[in-house]
């Protein structure tokens, strides 16, 4: 069974930083894509950033490039999302997601972890 498993959420003020980590139960190199996925309530699910072609490419959305990198460790079979100068708007329940089909869109990913909470305060 796979598992996705996402640690390194919390609590931080407007300019902090988080790493958020996600753990997979297999051989992350067995997956396309790894992303991260975001989601605030009342609002829909935003891709973040993933990695493809096992972790040496990256790709980041706009509305955090500049601030948020992603890198993958195959040693660890983890894939994590380094977020700096973190603002209000950053709140959201922060999701990995992995996809083993062989495109990177946000409906081909077919592993969700449980999420982990991100707050920033003012």
């Amino acid at each position: 069974q796979v598992q996705l498993v996402e640690s390194g959420g919390g609590s931080v003020q407007t300019g902090g930083s988080l790493t958020l980590s996600c753990t997979t139960s297999q051989y992350i190199e067995a997956y396309y894509c790894m992303g991260w996925f975001r989601q605030a309530p009342g609002k829909e699910r935003e891709r973040v950033a993933h990695t493809y072609n096992r972790g040496k490419i990256t790709y980041i959305a706009n509305s955090v490039k500049g601030r948020f990198t992603i890198s993958q460790d195959n040693d660890k079979n983890s894939v994590y999302l380094h977020m700096n100068a973190l603002e209000p708007n950053d709140t959201a329940m922060y999701y990995c997601a992995a996809t083993r089909t062989g495109t990177c869109y946000t409906t081909a990913y077919h592993y969700w972890g449980q999420g982990t909470q991100v707050t920033v305060s003012s």
